[in-house]
């Protein structure tokens, strides 16, 4: 938040026409997040990643000689405090959220991101999937029956 404030008091002339404040503080800042509900910021995610999705859908991949698409599957864990996110409880005090990512490998550009609680299974989120007919996907045991 803090880059993000930094960033907007740097264009404080153009405040004005936007109907901000002449000021911009991270408290309020904190304060207007925490209001908002975090689907915008899902949905605003995709949008942002279905840009350079379509501007690369068509590069060849470099170093491969193959004509489909190739995709990595893998899912972390990140861990969260727990005392301020009480809904993650991953174990006896730590928090945690588990995110889901399928890469497209031709232009490293995530196809699909999802953050899901840790005890949503790997298995659930490909079976989600759409798979691409002939295409290749490259993932961990976590993702098999």
């Amino acid at each position: 938040m803090r880059d993000i404030v930094t960033c907007l008091q740097a264009h404080r002339e153009h405040f004005y026409h936007l109907g901000l404040p002449k000021n911009i503080h991270r408290s309020t800042f904190a304060d207007a997040n925490n209001q908002r509900d975090w689907r915008i910021y899902a949905d605003f995610a995709q949008l942002l990643i279905s840009r350079p999705q379509r501007l690369y859908q068509n590069v060849p991949l470099d170093d491969l000689d193959l004509d489909q698409a190739i995709y990595a599957l893998d899912g972390s864990i990140i861990e969260l405090c727990l005392s301020l996110f009480p809904w993650a409880n991953f174990q006896n005090s730590i928090g945690a959220v588990r995110l889901h990512v399928l890469l497209n490998l031709g232009n490293n550009i995530p196809q699909k991101v999802e953050l899901t609680k840790t005890d949503v299974h790997e298995l659930a989120v490909l079976k989600q999937l759409q798979i691409e007919p002939g295409a290749i996907y490259i993932m961990d045991r976590g993702y098999l029956i």
